[in-house]
């Protein structure tokens, strides 16, 4: 059920997220658990996830702060090579059991926010 009372949480300038390139990376507390999440630009629009592959939980990124395969067009798992959709997080190939973790992002006025939820916190929160 989602939390009546979510928040908008600043992450980042727009301008930090580059169409295709390094992503922003930002802590959450997800299910009461601290952990790594990730923002990327793919076609003109920000998305972000849990940095958890879907296949076993763990980070994804093949160096840091980087996600997309060398096309640019889909996020990979550099552990397990499973590969994600960029604008979905669903699972596109490779050793993945559903998709990754989507975090609602918003964009206004240059600044990125990303959305809490009823089991998504920021850590000091």
């Amino acid at each position: 059920m989602p939390d009546p009372v979510a928040v908008q949480v600043a992450l980042c300038r727009s301008a930090d997220l580059v169409e295709g390139g390094r992503a922003v990376p930002f802590d959450v507390v997800y299910g009461g658990q601290t952990c790594r999440a990730f923002a990327v630009r793919w076609q003109g629009l920000a998305h972000a996830y849990l940095n958890r592959c879907a296949h076993v939980a763990m980070e994804m990124d093949w160096q840091p702060d980087r996600f997309f395969d060398d096309s640019g067009q889909w996020l990979l798992c550099a552990t397990h090579g499973a590969v994600y959709r960029p604008d979905t997080g669903a699972c596109a190939g490779g050793p993945c059991r559903g998709g990754l973790v989507k975090i609602v992002l918003s964009e206004r006025d240059g600044v990125v926010h990303w959305h809490t939820d009823w089991n998504l916190q920021p850590l000091a929160f």
